[in-house]
């Protein structure tokens, strides 16, 4: 397969959800079909990456479950089970159309990737055009950093710095984030960034952010900033989705071929 060329910052995507998605909505699917409407094609090659919960079983599997009868070709990639690989993780993520970053220990997701360089592939696979999204961990990764739990206590841990700001997630669902977040932005520790109630996603174009959207109403999103020692809170109200924003349709016939050419293709056991 070709190499697609670089394209313009402008045009790079991330979508970062505070909480949400097929691991805590089960029965709201809103979030997830929001993300297949940010590329460009009709039926999006998805790739899954659960790392940082360790790879479960029961993750992957209701991943493929929620994405099963979209118009879409989904995958799931485990890192920790990668024997039996025939092809390299740079060759897989080169032909996703969006790849989608489960939540769990920041800090376990960034040392693995990094041990396995796929943190420098990702970079250079959104640089091209593809897709990032993820919730919890797997959306403050693409910042500068954020609040993290994998310790126990809310701590600052630094991210892949994609996006300059910095981003705390489960604002409602875990509020003690909040005030380790606001103290870190206000000692300079962190730049200004967002908090992200659960059922929320930010869709950056660049470093734009483009959309605030949410799965449930009465969710919300915070900015924050620190000018002079202070800080600058705004409160932002997402767009509310909505059932027109579930009219992807099953997958036709050439989307059917699609996914049987991809799982012949992929092999090994850590590739779905």
């Amino acid at each position: 397969m070709s190499e697609r060329p670089v394209v313009e910052p402008g045009q790079r995507v991330i979508f970062a959800m505070g909480g949400g998605g097929f691991t805590m909505e089960p029965n709201n699917p809103l979030l997830d079909v929001f993300i297949l409407t940010l590329s460009p094609r009709p039926t999006p090659r998805i790739l899954f990456l659960p790392t940082a919960a360790g790879d479960p079983n029961a993750q992957i599997n209701a991943f493929h479950e929620r994405f099963a009868d979209r118009a879409c070709v989904p995958t799931s990639l485990s890192l920790f089970r990668l024997g039996g690989m025939t092809r390299s993780l740079a060759e897989i993520v080169a032909e996703q159309d969006i790849v989608y970053t489960g939540g769990g220990s920041m800090r376990n997701l960034l040392a693995i990737w990094r041990a396995h360089h796929l943190d420098a592939i990702l970079v250079d696979a959104w640089q091209r055009g593809t897709v990032l999204a993820g919730l919890s961990a797997g959306a403050m990764c693409w910042f500068s950093g954020g609040i993290s739990r994998s310790s126990g206590a809310p701590e600052v841990i630094a991210g892949l710095g994609l996006l300059p700001g910095s981003l705390t997630v489960h604002a409602d669902g875990e509020p003690d984030r909040l005030p380790v977040w606001l103290e870190a932005i206000r000692a300079g520790e962190l730049p200004g960034g967002w908090a992200a109630d659960d059922g929320v996603g930010l869709s950056f174009r660049g470093e734009r952010l483009e959309r605030v959207v949410s799965s449930r109403p009465g969710a919300s999103a915070l900015r924050v900033d620190a000018v002079d020692g202070e800080l600058v809170r705004a409160r932002v109200t997402p767009e509310l989705l909505g059932a027109e924003s579930t009219s992807l349709l099953a997958p036709d016939e050439d989307v059917r071929e699609l996914r049987r050419v991809h799982r012949f293709r992929q092999g090994g056991g850590g590739y779905r």
